[in-house]
């Protein structure tokens, strides 16, 4: 009886990891389809509908509207990425389940952003040469190449919840952070966001909203990193405040602000 008992136990928990697992590669397939969605959105390329198309609003509501989307975006994005949250939500979600629960909330705030944006197509500038379009539509996708890239120099797949549910899934304990700085990081603190500010800024037809959006995102971002590395500083010490004194936040080559 005991041994059964032990083997139905056994079981429901091996169900209980397999499901869990399963979610996160759901969160982490609806992630990049909705990704890969807002490159064409903001390049304007591929896909059926753009940052410059929509329902058509006048211009303050629009602004209003677009702000209070951008705002929830941020929100979530800032809020449940501190530590403070983390260790509240995981009373509520396992611990297994936590990042990609969050990629999940994340991948759900882009798309509303995307679903209900207001667009704002007057043009503040439009390069109309064949070349230099294309050279600036190249360096606006390497952007969010960079953006990949960053990603995979320090762990993509923990980035996005699947090394927790696969290590889940094993019975493995999850592994204490540790401080890296692969090649990427030893140019700019912040390669990701560096990639979406690229991405976001240059573009061969700037539009008023487009240009709202990149404004608004990027002073999110710089926004962010405070946050970041305040708690990047209460996890490594002195070992984050050396490499900030040493490596830029998002310019290579800026000189670095001695804090």
């Amino acid at each position: 009886m005991t041994t059964t008992h032990t083997t139905d136990r056994g079981t429901r928990k091996f169900a209980s990891r397999l499901l869990m697992t399963s979610y996160g590669l759901i969160a982490y397939a609806l992630f990049l389809l909705v990704f890969l969605y807002a490159i064409g959105w903001v390049e304007r390329l591929v896909v059926p509908r753009t940052i410059d198309e929509g329902s058509r609003t006048p211009a303050g509501i629009a602004v209003f509207v677009n702000l209070a989307l951008l705002s929830l975006f941020a929100v979530q994005h800032s809020v449940m990425a501190r530590p403070w949250f983390k260790k509240r939500w995981t009373r509520i979600v396992p611990a297994a389940i936590e990042r990609s629960t969050y990629v999940l909330l994340a991948t759900a705030a882009l798309a509303l952003v995307m679903w209900q944006w207001r667009p704002l197509p007057q043009q503040i500038w439009d390069v109309q040469a064949p070349a230099l379009r294309v050279a600036l539509y190249a360096v606006s996708l390497a952007g969010f190449g960079l953006v990949l890239t960053s990603t995979y120099a320090i762990d993509h797949f923990d980035l996005f919840g699947l090394r927790q549910v696969f290590r889940n899934l094993r019975g493995q304990r999850p592994p204490e952070t540790a401080f890296r700085t692969p090649w990427l990081y030893r140019i700019v603190r912040h390669p990701l966001y560096l990639g979406f500010v690229v991405a976001f800024w240059v573009t061969p037809t700037m539009t008023v909203g487009h240009l709202l959006f990149a404004a608004v995102t990027t002073a999110y971002i710089v926004v962010a990193v405070q946050f970041e590395e305040h708690d990047l500083i209460a996890t490594f010490g002195d070992r984050y405040r050396s490499y900030r004194a040493r490596v830029p936040m998002l310019v290579p080559g800026l000189p670095v602000s001695r804090r």
